[in-house]
C-alpha cells in the first residue's frame, strides 16, 4: 500500500544540496534517512538523476554511485524501459528481538543525552513555528496527528511519531532544523517502535501533538516549546525504562 507524499519543507530538506565532503555517503545517508522515516513514500518514483543531482548539488556521477548503494541497502529498486526510474522500497521495521538488541547497544546516559538534544531540537522547532507560521502551515502536522491516531501499524505509529517532529522543524522554517530531525530521527525511530505498540500512549501521544499544534497555531511560543519539550522526554523516559528491565 503507498503512503501519502509528504509536502512542504520537510520535503524541500530531504532533495536540498547535500554539505560538502563525502558526498556519495552525504546523499545515501539523506535520502536513506528520509525512506526509513517515511518522507519519501513507499513506492514513490525519485526524480530522474540529472534532475535529482542538481536538486542535491552532486554530479550525476555522484548520485548513481549513491543510488546503487542505496539498492544494496533495499531501499531503492531500478526499473528500466518505459516508465521506469528509481523507486523508494520501505524497509520492514525490525523485529522486537533486533530492537531489543539494538536498545541493549545505549547506556541509560547515553540515552538520556540522546533526549536532551532531542528535546533541545524540538522545542526551539516549536518555540519558532509559533512565531512563524501561518494556520495553513500546520496543515501537514494536522494530518499527520491524525495519521497516527488511526495507525494500528506499529512501524507506521513510528514514523508518523517521527515525521511529526521533522515536519514541526520544516513549520519553523528552518532547513538546517529540519535536517538534524531528520537525522536524529533516523537513530532513534525505530527504537520507538518498542513503546508505541501501546494503544493508550499513541493515543496520549497523538493528544501531545495536538496540543502543541494549538500553541503553535495561537502563537503561543513558550508553551509550544514546553508541550513539544515534554512529549520527546516522556518518550525518552519510557525508552530509559525499559532499558533498565534488559
Amino acid at each position: 500500500m503507498e503512503q501519502q507524499q509528504t509536502d512542504g519543507g520537510a520535503r524541500k530538506a530531504v532533495f536540498a544540496p547535500v554539505d560538502s565532503g563525502a558526498r556519495v555517503d552525504a546523499v545515501v545517508r539523506r535520502i536513506g534517512d528520509a525512506i526509513e522515516l517515511g518522507l519519501l513514500a513507499d513506492g514513490e518514483q525519485l526524480p530522474g538523476e540529472t534532475e535529482l543531482a542538481g536538486q542535491l548539488g552532486v554530479s550525476t556521477v555522484t548520485l548513481r554511485e549513491a543510488l546503487m548503494a542505496l539498492r544494496q541497502q533495499g531501499l531503492v529498486v531500478t526499473r528500466r524501459g518505459r516508465g521506469g526510474g528509481s523507486f523508494v522500497s520501505l524497509p520492514d521495521t525490525p523485529g522486537r528481538e533486533r530492537l531489543l538488541e539494538r536498545l541493549r547497544g545505549w547506556s541509560p546516559e547515553e540515552l538520556r543525552d540522546l533526549g536532551d538534544h532531542w528535546a533541545a531540537l524540538s522545542g526551539t522547532a516549536a518555540h519558532l513555528a509559533a512565531q512563524r507560521t501561518e494556520d495553513h502551515d500546520l496543515d501537514q502536522l494536522r494530518r499527520t496527528t491524525e495519521e497516527l491516531r488511526k495507525a494500528r501499524d506499529t512501524s507506521a505509529r513510528c514514523r508518523l511519531y517521527g515525521r511529526f517532529h521533522v515536519e514541526l522543524a520544516a513549520a519553523a522554517q528552518s532547513a538546517r532544523l529540519t535536517r538534524e530531525q531528520v537525522a536524529l530521527q533516523t537513530e532513534v525511530g525505530a527504537l520507538l517502535c518498542l513503546v508505541l505498540g501501546d494503544d493508550e500512549y499513541r493515543e496520549e501521544v497523538a493528544d501531545r501533538h495536538r496540543s502543541v499544534i494549538s500553541a503553535v497555531q495561537d502563537g503561543a511560543d513558550a508553551s509550544a516549546r514546553e508541550l513539544a519539550e515534554r512529549c520527546v522526554r516522556d518518550s525518552t523516559a519510557r525508552l530509559i525504562a525499559l532499558r533498565l528491565t534488559l
